[in-house]
């Protein structure tokens, strides 16, 4: 582990907080000039995972922040006009396209990799590249089929090569299609500017744990480093020269980092309340989230359904700039079903009923209906406060 300088600030485990959501977009007015667009850049990646309950996580993300945007002008925000790409980050996310050299060192790993899970038969890279020159963006089917046989995991040889491509970086996701990935060649769907692998792989470090920091405000080393999937010896070499700051915060018990600007000024203006997506980037870490929130968070979608306790797809209920409870919502027709509501306090059932109610009208529901609470005692008040 690298040494670490001594601190430039030490902030209270309030300041930490604070901080942290103000950089992810939680605190003070949100930018709505900039809207969605403005939300991935600020964030500098939005994860997309296949569950959808109220909505995909990759539309929670900029609800949370910018309040009830179209869902459908969330898509076009992302996917039109060369503003994004997907790729390998956090996990499979949508990114800013100005982040495409950004990603080189990847790229270049994935290239002089020894060994893949699938194989890949001799011509069958060369064809699925031939057939995106020939014949413009293509899905996995219109190449010639994902799978083989079924299972998730049997991939057809032109899935396998063109995933293979996408790795490379010869090949570009440019958006999702009835969540199907859509493949175009690179030199196509990026834009020449910043299409190049000109970075060596420190420059391409040092600029990811940089945008990390300033994303995240103030974090562990861990943090910074996950925020991207980068190893700790990967942030050891660069952090140093990253810009961000060592700094100490009343509670933690390791080292941290901050973004310089986010300690010039202190985090004030109004908090949203809001219900987050488990894969939301204020909270997708349990270990910050237990530290910084004092709230234990995990999705239990892989749990067995008699284990569970919280609910498939519990969203935690963000208000005042503190997580107070949570639930695990549903639709059925034109109405929300709360199927489990997870109250931490009487505090949390009016800003439960507010996020209930914005959540619902944004997704097209016209009634909230409450199934089970862990607070019998807090029932009437919710169904009182819906209402």
């Amino acid at each position: 582990m690298t040494t670490v300088p001594p601190p430039v600030a030490e902030l209270s485990a309030d300041e930490a907080r604070r901080i942290a959501l103000r950089a992810q977009g939680f605190l003070g007015a949100p930018d709505r000039r900039a809207g969605v667009r403005g939300v991935l850049r600020h964030l500098g990646q939005v994860q997309l995972d296949t569950i959808s309950v109220l909505a995909r996580s990759h539309e929670l993300i900029p609800y949370a922040r910018l309040g009830a945007v179209g869902r459908t002008t969330v898509e076009k925000a992302y996917w039109t006009d060369v503003h994004a790409f997907e790729y390998w980050s956090h996990a499979a996310c949508i990114l800013p396209v100005e982040e495409w050299p950004l990603f080189a060192f990847r790229r270049r790993a994935y290239r002089s990799r020894p060994q893949w899970y699938h194989h890949l038969p001799d011509g069958a890279y060369d064809a699925v590249i031939k057939q995106l020159r020939t014949e413009g963006p293509q899905t996995a089917t219109e190449l010639g089929g994902a799978k083989n046989k079924g299972e998730w995991w049997d991939w057809s040889e032109s899935k396998v090569a063109v995933e293979r491509a996408l790795m490379y970086g010869e090949v570009v996701c440019t958006e999702r299609r009835g969540w199907k990935r859509v493949y175009d060649l690179a030199e196509r769907a990026i834009p020449d500017t910043v299409l190049h692998d000109d970075l060596d792989d420190t420059e391409c470090l040092r600029r990811l744990v940089r945008q990390a920091g300033e994303a995240l405000g103030v974090g562990t080393r861990a943090d910074i480093a996950d925020y991207h999937r980068l190893k700790a010896e990967q942030f050891d070499a660069v952090v140093e020269a990253s810009g961000l700051v060592p700094v100490t915060v009343a509670g933690w018990s390791k080292p941290a980092w901050a973004d310089p600007a986010a300690l010039a000024t202190e985090p004030r203006g109004r908090h949203r309340t809001t219900l987050l997506s488990p894969f939301d980037s204020l909270i997708w870490e349990r270990a910050r989230t237990e530290r910084i929130f004092g709230f234990t968070h995990r999705l239990e979608a892989y749990v067995p359904k008699q284990k569970r306790v919280h609910g498939y797809f519990a969203m935690p209920l963000l208000s005042g700039g503190k997580l107070l409870g949570r639930v695990d919502p549903a639709r059925e027709g034109g109405t929300l079903v709360a199927r489990q509501v997870s109250l931490d306090t009487a505090k949390a059932v009016g800003p439960m009923a507010q996020a209930l109610r914005e959540a619902a009208e944004w997704v097209g529901c016209d009634a909230v209906r409450i199934e089970r609470t862990n607070r019998p005692d807090l029932t009437p008040a919710l169904t009182a406060a819906l209402t």
